[in-house]
């Protein structure tokens, strides 16, 4: 049987789904059915897009309340279009396999609403009359489990009230436009208009509207509920203060209306309960709900602490034993707890919960409810199971019709609540959901520039180092203990998909070693996500009691992934009873991706670095020869942070018996091709000095192979030398100098002079006319040969030069040869307080005096 019945046309244009999602929901909701609005909405919305879109007509949309369900049919209007041939007759079925049969073969979007309308109803079917087809189902309305309801207000009947007593009670019933539809005889004493001056008149020409937290009239006049004060404009011209509650309602025909009662100011308390008078205090408070005193109270940027202070003002406001307040996800998929009173700590701090149950639940946190016993139905409310708490109102906090959150109160008492206290409660939940959306938008808005803040920080830390020890360090400091209470990193070597735990932070030192002996014995995941955040289970499953108490709560897995390839695991862990927050996971999804990066780029420095440095000692000899005779004493220092190979290089052979070459030389530039003309070089020397050429034949080789590299090669500086120390302590040198920094000769009385002359340098030209120069070095004696790095030390213009070398030389008179190059070494240091800036290389050889008898 028929119980009720509402309709409405649709044109053709891409505001008709959404116009007809709200006419249906409005019109179940005013029916008391909520439990059917979701399924509804979602096949509406897709039959109608059917029928404007592909049919190209205006769509009627019809909703029949039945005692035992809900029909709702879809008709549109296409005279050209044939039947399709499983429905060439009128058709009903029920949803099973033999309704997918008929359709498994329908193509496009027109088969995709019947396919649905099979899933999620009962019974549907497709009705065809000349020039129009209309698609409709069924949806069963469950039954009302016993111990839980609905808290709706009532629609009002036919007949409008009207008061007999002293205080004037106005009854206006406006229409979804605004406009006063009728108008009871005290609203008549009221404003002073008669019924056939107002009838049709927009509401808003006789009232004057205040500044309101909802919006203005227009926005008010589509809450579900509201009440407040306002003035009115009377006859005489007079405007007077009222106190107004408004419903909204749909009418016999389904369409929306607004329902307004309004009594002067003074006498608002005819619309306002007893218990709620009982309850606002002395006539100090003017009356305000101690909800509402929240408003005043606490500052508009402190939401948890206005969270926490409203649940315990629910709390007592309605002689309650718990309570607790739910906001949505950003995402608005998913309650968070974010302030509870009563309740066990564990279940006080970011627990997640489900905005939808699911299809098929009864409850729905969109309206307020009533659980007189919530024994009867043990898994109503999870967060509650375990606490011995029976009753339990809920209602919804909405801002501009948005859901934004939950407010609960609970009691140990069954049937402690009824249906007046849920909407007294929902009275006041309205009056703060607007304070309380302004407070999270300014705690999102400060927790957004904290986070842009804390990355752009965590780039700069990041970006300073590349060690990689250091940035896994950085890395877990970074994330303990903003992100989680503790933080493990795992690295992963190329080609292998076994993690290794790299390093172990706790905010609580004394629980770093429990916890990286429980993660050490923890399986790492096998599974490897290249993206997301994975809840990880691993950690508390292995913990055996042994373990600090409250060690392992909730633990997060985040893949580090730079350059297409995870190089490893952020892994982030709770303390027990404490769950991570959205925002918080979003933020270490965004610290992962850069520390990965960083890893990474710390990773391959660190290879190139120790790649380098293995070059560089391969140009370098792996030990010198002890020369009869000679002192000898080599200094090097590569510049730079030592990724890059230095283009010095020094060398100390046997040619043989009883004579040794020496060089010292500098290539152009640095790097791998500098890296291939030292090789070539040290090499070279070796080699044809052994061959028995003297030292200007072993330099015109080596310039002949440097200039057969042709782009490859570069030019080289070179100092090269003989020496054969004689029986009679002197020691004889053949030296070539080929555009290298002169050698010095420091004598036994301080006088310094050069050793040998420039001459071309090797690498450029093809023809080299090279002469030795021969120097006899008497006991005493120091030759000093450095490369550029030292007489081109700079401290802005100033700069040492072979002048400067020479002076620091001289006060090396009787030094041995490794106090010589010793303080030679710090005079170029200390001349600037910059590092140096080039490689540098000194070679220092004594002829030592001969011992008296």
């Amino acid at each position: 049987m028929v119980t009720a019945r509402a309709a409405a046309t649709f044109e053709p244009d891409g505001r008709s789904a959404s116009a007809a999602r709200g006419f249906v929901r409005d019109a179940l909701l005013g029916w008391g059915l909520p439990e059917v609005v979701d399924d509804a909405v979602v096949l509406v919305s897709e039959l109608v897009t059917n029928a404007v879109v592909h049919a190209g007509t205006a769509a009627e949309v019809s909703c029949l309340r039945e005692t035992d369900s809900v029909q709702i049919g879809v008709t549109d209007r296409h005279p050209e279009r044939g039947l399709p041939a499983f429905a060439a007759t009128p058709a009903t079925s029920d949803a099973g396999e033999a309704v997918s049969e008929h359709f498994a073969d329908a193509e496009g979007e027109g088969g995709r609403g019947l396919l649905m309308c099979s899933a999620l109803s009962s019974r549907w079917g497709v009705e065809y009359a000349a020039g129009q087809k209309t698609v409709w189902f069924r949806l069963p309305l469950q039954r009302a489990l016993p111990g839980t309801r609905y808290a709706l207000p009532q629609a009002p009947g036919e007949v409008l009230p009207s008061t007999d007593g002293p205080v004037l009670v106005a009854v206006v019933q406006l229409d979804a436009e605004g406009r006063v539809r009728a108008w009871n005889a005290d609203a008549e004493g009221l404003f002073r208009r008669s019924s056939t001056e107002v009838l049709g008149r927009a509401w808003a020409d006789l009232v004057v509207w205040p500044q309101s937290p909802a919006g203005g009239l227009t926005e008010v006049l589509r809450l579900a509920r509201w009440e407040g004060v306002f003035g009115i404009r009377r006859a005489d011209q007079r405007t007077i203060e009222v106190y107004g509650s408004q419903v909204r309602v749909l009418d016999a025909t389904g369409t929306p209306a607004t329902l307004c009662l309004v009594v002067q100011e003074r006498d608002r308390a005819v619309l306002r309960a007893p218990e709620r008078l009982a309850a606002a205090g002395s006539p100090a408070t003017g009356g305000i709900e101690p909800l509402e005193l929240l408003l005043e109270a606490m500052p508009a940027d402190d939401l948890s602490g206005l969270l926490q202070q409203t649940v315990e003002r629910a709390r007592d406001l309605l002689d309650g034993d718990a309570s607790y307040l739910l906001l949505t996800t950003e995402d608005e998929s998913e309650f968070e707890v974010r302030a509870a009173t009563g309740l066990p700590a564990g279940r006080a701090k970011n627990v997640r919960i489900p905005v939808d149950a699911g299809h098929g639940r009864y409850d729905s946190a969109r309206l307020p409810a009533v659980h007189e016993d919530l024994s009867v139905r043990p898994n109503a409310v999870p967060l509650l199971a375990g606490t011995g708490l029976r009753s339990l109102i809920t209602v919804p906090l909405k801002v501009e019709g948005r859901l934004i959150g939950s407010l609960a109160v609970a009691a140990g008492r069954p049937g402690q609540y009824d249906n007046e206290q849920a909407l007294r409660l929902q009275f006041a939940a309205d009056r703060i959901a607007l304070t309380v959306e302004n407070a999270r938008l300014a705690e999102r808005e400060r927790l957004r520039r904290g986070a842009l803040s804390f990355l752009v920080e965590a780039s700069d830390l990041l970006a300073g180092t590349l060690e990689h020890e250091q940035t896994l360090a950085l890395l877990a400091q970074m994330a303990v203990p903003t992100l989680a209470s503790w933080c493990a990193v795992h690295t992963l070597a190329e080609h292998s998909k076994l993690a290794e735990l790299a390093f172990v932070l706790h905010e609580d030192e004394d629980r770093i070693d429990p916890l990286r002996a429980l993660l050490r014995r923890t399986p790492a995941p096998a599974a490897i996500a290249t993206a997301g955040t994975a809840f990880w289970s691993g950690p508390a499953e292995a913990v055996t009691g042994a373990e600090p108490s409250g060690l392992i709560g909730e633990t997060v897995v985040l893949p580090l992934s730079a350059r297409n390839r995870v190089i490893g695991l952020l892994v982030l862990g709770t303390r027990a009873g404490v769950s991570f927050r959205q925002d918080t996971l979003e933020l270490a999804e965004d610290l992962s991706r850069r520390a990965a990066l960083a890893m990474d780029n710390s990773r391959l420095y660190s290879e190139r670095n120790a790649t380098s440095q293995a070059l560089q000692r391969s140009l370098l000899p792996p030990e010198l020869p002890k020369i009869p005779g000679v002192e000898v004493e080599v200094f090097y220092q590569a510049a730079g942070e030592g990724n890059e190979v230095g283009g010095d290089f020094y060398d100390l052979f046997s040619i043989r018996e009883g004579t040794y070459g020496f060089a010292i030389g500098d290539v152009c530039g640095t790097g791998p091709q500098a890296a291939s003309v030292t090789g070539l070089a040290r090499n070279s020397l070796r080699l044809l000095a052994r061959e028995g050429l003297d030292a200007p034949q072993v330099l015109t080789r080596l310039n002949r192979a440097i200039l057969d590299e042709g782009s490859r090669g570069r030019f080289l500086t070179l100092l090269y030398g003989e020496l054969t120390p004689r029986p009679d302590g002197h020691t004889e040198l053949s030296l070539v100098c080929a555009g290298h920094p002169l050698p010095l000769r420091l004598r036994t009385d301080g006088q310094v002079t050069a050793a040998a002359s420039s001459q071309p340098l090797l690498g450029v030209l093809e023809d080299l006319e090279l002469t030795a120069e021969q120097v006899l070095l008497e006991p005493g004696d120091v030759l000093l040969c450095v490369t550029d790095g030292v007489t081109e030390r700079r401290e802005g213009l100033r700069m040492l030069g072979e002048d400067g070398l020479a002076e620091v030389l001289t006060g090396c008179t009787g030094l041995t040869a490794g106090a010589v190059a010793a303080r030679v070494q710090r005079a170029v240091e200390r001349f600037a307080p910059e590092p140096p800036s080039d490689d540098m290389a000194i070679i220092a050889l004594r002829v030592p005096l001969q011992r008296q008898g």
